[in-house]
């Protein structure tokens, strides 16, 4: 799977992202809790140097609560503040804005000792693509300041936001990286949705899902589309080759979910649109791609 997707105008944001960190205070740097490693762009880490941060692991509800833990420890034994939400339902919230508040509190007081009086604290929100920084800002704000959409790319242009009494938010667009480091990064992101789906096939994402979870999770893979150990054992023995094995796999969640075309065919691109629905909205269950060993 070769991914490469940088538009014009992700050059053009990073380019007035470190325009604007010199006005910044705060940095809330929004992950998806799903792959926090993948959806951290690596020339923002370069850009942002010694701003205080906040790394927020969104879609908590989406990964494994165990992993989630780990993750929030992982942030923390490295000096960083991390807090767990799902800006979808208002999970987490109360516990950032208090988080924002004690930061900014403390920025005050240093500001006040230089006789400065009346500023307000900047914070930016920065993050990749589709991982929900505007329904996260909307409920920081409590109101809808921010537009949402549900495919990546959807906030096209920076916004100031008053989110509380002495503090403003800048919004900006989400921004990937020139080059994904690794097929894996590329895969993480292409399950989760930061890429455009139109510029991906539809039917190898649904297969490296599969391939996925059938060796990380396979298990809640069998119990979704209804499948048995027995399955998958007589696949194997009767397939050698392993991405056929996989494609059959994919065969028989179709036949049970009836995507199948005239002829008594496979319809492929169904399937593969079953199985990459179900694995986003975590109808397949709560799952961490990316875990602490």
């Amino acid at each position: 799977m070769n991914i490469n997707w940088y538009p014009g105008h992700m050059a053009k944001t990073r380019r007035q992202i470190m325009e604007d960190l010199k006005l910044i205070d705060i940095v809330l740097e929004l992950l998806d809790a799903r792959i926090p490693i993948s959806s951290q762009n690596p020339d923002l880490q370069e850009i942002i140097n010694n701003k205080k941060r906040i790394v927020i692991l969104n879609k908590c509800d989406l990964a494994d609560e165990r992993e989630n833990k780990k993750w929030v420890n992982y942030f923390k034994n490295q000096g960083i503040n991390a807090i767990l939400t799902d800006s979808n339902q208002g999970i987490g919230i109360e516990n950032l804005v208090k988080k924002i508040k004690e930061i900014a509190n403390e920025n005050l007081e240093q500001i006040i000792k230089k006789g400065r009086i009346g500023k307000s604290i900047r914070v930016m929100i920065l993050g990749i693509p589709n991982v929900g920084k505007s329904s996260l800002i909307n409920r920081i704000s409590k109101k809808a300041s921010a537009g949402v959409g549900n495919k990546p790319g959807f906030t096209k242009q920076k916004q100031w936001i008053r989110i509380m009494e002495g503090i403003e938010l800048l919004d900006t667009p989400g921004i990937l990286w020139p080059k994904f480091e690794s097929k894996e990064v590329a895969l993480n992101l292409s399950f989760t949705g930061t890429i455009k789906d139109e510029i991906l096939e539809k039917t190898e994402i649904g297969f490296y899902i599969v391939k996925w979870l059938l060796e990380h999770e396979q298990e809640k893979l069998l119990q979704r589309y209804k499948l048995t150990k027995e399955d998958i054992q007589n696949i194997k023995k009767n397939i050698q080759n392993s991405n056929e094995q996989i494609a059959e796999v994919m065969n028989q969640i179709a036949k049970k979910r009836g995507a199948i075309i005239s002829g008594g065919y496979i319809d492929e691109e169904k399937i593969a649109n079953i199985i990459i629905d179900d694995f986003r909205n975590g109808k397949i269950g709560k799952i961490t791609l990316e875990k602490i060993n």
